[in-house]
């Protein structure tokens, strides 16, 4: 891609999860069309791959320069390995079939991964070389960008910080929805909302995930000093009530000038998801 068609490239940014597919067409940093399909997740991997050309042929117009697509699974090379929820891809060429279907650039990679250069392209990333995004939701994904560029490592598993071991188990089992089904019974968001509406219990639950998160956050800051870290996902909204029990937790780390300079903030992008995985055709 030239430096000439970077400035305003009409790109197609895809959103796969496990039932539904989402495609835009992006122009300056928005999206000028959406489409959406549920998927047949149980189907085998063709049928998959043909919904989600079908969804990309909806909004495809002339003059697009690229087509990113975010994935909830590995990805290395432009290969995508066992997709959370759809059994039948194991190992599937989506950069190939994608270029082969459509005769345009393809990027492939994880979600998380993508999310991180959403923020830095198009949300609260601007202007910023170092950033880290975290999505928390059922599960926890991390993206790492080091001086501008995404960090994906030999292998295509730099950031994955979910699967580093913590306590008993790892830091998804602590920094993610997981936490509050397994300590409280309940979902993060029903417990989110007894606490707005005023349940005391409800705001304690929500803030003694702090506790594990300020854990996270330091090992994000000893791997990676980053100036920004960008929080998304369903649990980044209940960040009012577990902030100051993170913050209380971080009076331990080793560089607290670093600390000072960190701006933890939250995604406020709407369609991050769709506009991160067109991010991806800029991240050169």
């Amino acid at each position: 891609m030239s430096k000439q068609s970077v400035k305003t490239p009409l790109l197609i940014g895809v959103d796969l999860g496990g039932t539904n597919v989402r495609a835009g067409l992006v122009k300056n940093g928005k999206i000028i069309a959406l489409h959406k399909q549920p998927i047949s997740s149980g189907a085998d991997q063709k049928t998959v791959v043909n919904e989600i050309f079908q969804t990309i042929a909806a909004v495809l117009k002339p003059g697009v320069q690229g087509i990113g697509i975010g994935v909830p699974s590995l990805v290395k090379d432009g290969v995508v390995y066992s997709v959370a929820n759809i059994p039948s891809w194991r190992k599937v060429p989506l950069k190939k079939l994608m270029e082969k279907r459509f005769g345009i650039p393809a990027y492939v990679n994880n979600d998380a991964k993508c999310f991180v250069l959403g923020e830095l392209h198009y949300g609260r990333g601007r202007g910023r070389k170092n950033i880290v995004g975290l999505i928390m939701g059922t599960g926890m994904g991390c993206g790492v960008v080091i001086n501008g560029r995404l960090y994906t490592g030999a292998n295509g598993g730099a950031g994955e910080l979910g699967h580093a071991p913590y306590q008993a188990d790892e830091f998804e089992h602590y920094c993610s929805g997981r936490f509050f089904k397994r300590e409280f019974g309940l979902d993060a968001a029903e417990i989110q909302n007894r606490a707005d509406a005023g349940d005391f219990k409800a705001a304690e639950m929500l803030a003694a995930f702090g506790d594990h998160f300020a854990d996270a956050i330091m090992a994000l800051m000893y791997a990676y000093d980053p100036e920004m870290i960008v929080l998304g996902g369903g649990v980044n909204r209940a960040y009012k009530y577990f902030e100051p029990r993170m913050r209380e937790k971080l009076r331990i780390f080793k560089f607290q000038n670093a600390l000072k300079r960190l701006k933890i903030v939250e995604s406020k992008k709407p369609h991050i998801a769709v506009l991160a995985a067109a991010a991806l055709c800029l991240d050169k």
